[in-house]
């Protein structure tokens, strides 16, 4: 790798400052001036693009549309739904103020006392509280029934402790809002939402992901039940990358949205809320990448293939880019997106390893031999494997690679976590296994909030879920010794 590129930490040295030195280095994003918060730079933001379009046409494809609603909250609005307030209340930005005024004394501005608003108003941490007081003059009957509402938004949760892209006070998102008639009907689009995630993170991230239901201690503020999708990183810690909520009536009574059935009777509506966040970005980074740089999917790469021209003097240099311009343009009528790299200020060694760096799936460099020769040199992100092919059939072969190598990363992923999930029976077990393993820990759990606090107390280890495909196996519990009809997955996590 190209000297002043290549001082990037060793995953294994320590994983965190690898994570970091990864995001900035490649580009993705950096810290910003407000504490907490981040820039999101081009390059980073073009895979948020690609996952956004991903997963806009999957909504819109199950029948949900766009709408947007208002950044700030009344705080009245929190007081209704008293476990979503508890849940929030610690995180929340507060708006006191509509003005400033310059310093009487010369010190730049100052807060206008006389501005203070009548209610605070609160930066949406969720907008669960300001849709339902919307969809209340939305819905009188079962005719206005289902709505099915998506917003790509940004939110602020204050956050103390922050990590670019896993957890920042400012992050953007997509949040699901959904009204149903019944209870049935609600249920089951948060099943086929957790299930459209899923769907993108293994077609898409090549993430493989564990589907199941929050535990009671770990579920959303406000909601009956929650399912989510874990995904395990290389080193070992677990990430939560979407959750979808059945609400059930708790937001349709706070905020009195009753609807006239077909029997002409009044009732609560039922609800879902789900989303998905920039956290994904994080999850993408630490599941595939190593210490050369990112390795993306091609699925969600803003270059997929990258040429390179290799030369000596302006003719050589007019001959080969234009040789790789017309291969260009046949990988992009292919439906690829594709970047001939013709930069004459720095060196093609340097350009080799600001590409591996960034992650682009397929190399491509020409010079005066292959002219000769009709061939091309082709390297592969994912394994670094590097040969010279001929010029002939070049097309059909890279077009054949971006399905391998989507594929081959998946599968890497997942034979990895598969590896990483250990069924215990003890307590030594249990805490030996995440001090020396890590992964997905399957154990018995008495279902009690008392256990799994004392658990999470004692190792670090939360319930990452109750799988959806867990099989009933009596058993006893790992620190209680009380009976359990199944094991759940307990894992450190981010």
């Amino acid at each position: 790798m190209a000297k002043e590129l290549k001082d990037l930490t060793k995953s294994d040295e320590n994983y965190s400052q690898w994570y970091n030195d990864l995001v900035v280095k490649a580009g993705l994003a950096e810290n910003s001036a407000v504490r907490g918060c981040m820039v999101i730079k081009p390059y980073g933001y073009a895979i948020w693009e690609k996952m956004q379009a991903a997963l806009d046409k999957m909504f819109k494809d199950t029948g949900h549309q766009n709408a947007y609603f208002p950044l700030f909250i009344p705080k009245s609005f929190f007081s209704k739904e008293a476990h979503h307030v508890e849940g929030f209340a610690k995180e929340c930005a507060v708006v006191t103020h509509y003005r400033l005024k310059n310093d009487p004394e010369g010190k730049g501005v100052v807060v206008d006392p006389d501005a203070k608003l009548e209610e605070e108003l609160i930066v949406r941490p969720t907008s669960e509280t300001i849709i339902w007081n919307t969809y209340k003059n939305w819905i009188q009957s079962y005719r206005d029934l289902p709505i099915l509402c998506n917003q790509w938004a940004n939110v602020v949760r204050w956050e103390m402790r922050t990590r670019l892209f896993l957890r920042t006070a400012e992050f953007l998102w997509q949040e699901g809002h959904t009204a149903h008639e019944t209870r049935e009907e609600a249920i089951a689009e948060a099943t086929k939402m957790i299930n459209v995630y899923k769907e993108f993170a293994e077609r898409y991230m090549a993430l493989p992901v564990i589907v199941g239901h929050k535990s009671p201690n770990e579920r959303f503020a406000g909601a009956e039940d929650t399912l989510t999708i874990e995904a395990l990183m290389q080193d070992g810690k677990a990430l939560q990358s979407g959750t979808s909520h059945f609400l059930g009536q708790n937001f349709a009574k706070a905020f009195d949205v009753q609807f006239t059935n077909k029997e002409g009777k009044l009732e609560y509506v039922w609800a879902t809320s789900w989303g998905v966040s920039t956290r994904l970005m994080g999850a993408l980074i630490m599941a595939h990448s190593d210490n050369n740089g990112l390795v993306l999917p091609p699925a969600l790469a803003p270059i997929q293939v990258v040429l390179v021209p290799i030369y000596k003097g302006e003719e050589q240099m007019k001959t080969i880019v234009a040789k790789l311009d017309a291969i260009a343009a046949e990988l992009r009528a292919r439906g690829m997106s594709v970047k001939v790299d013709a930069r004459d200020n720095v060196r093609s060694g340097f350009k080799f390893a600001e590409y591996e760096l960034k992650g682009v799936p397929v190399r491509l460099a020409m010079g005066p031999r292959d002219m000769e020769n009709g061939t091309i040199e082709l390297m592969r992100r994912d394994t670094l494997e590097k040969e010279v092919v001929p010029q002939e059939g070049l097309i059909d072969r890279v077009a054949a690679l971006m399905d391998e190598i989507q594929q081959g990363i998946f599968d890497k992923a997942r034979s990895f976590r598969d590896s990483m999930i250990t069924p215990v029976d003890t307590w030594e077990d249990f805490v030996r296994t995440l001090d020396t393993k890590g992964g997905f820990v399957a154990a018995h759990w008495d279902g009690t909030v008392e256990t799994e606090v004392a658990i999470k107390e004692a190792t670090k280890a939360t319930i990452r879920c109750i799988p959806l495909d867990a099989v009933d196996e009596e058993g006893a519990c790992i620190y209680s010794g009380k009976p359990s009809p199944r094991r759940v997955l307990f894992a450190r996590s981010y």
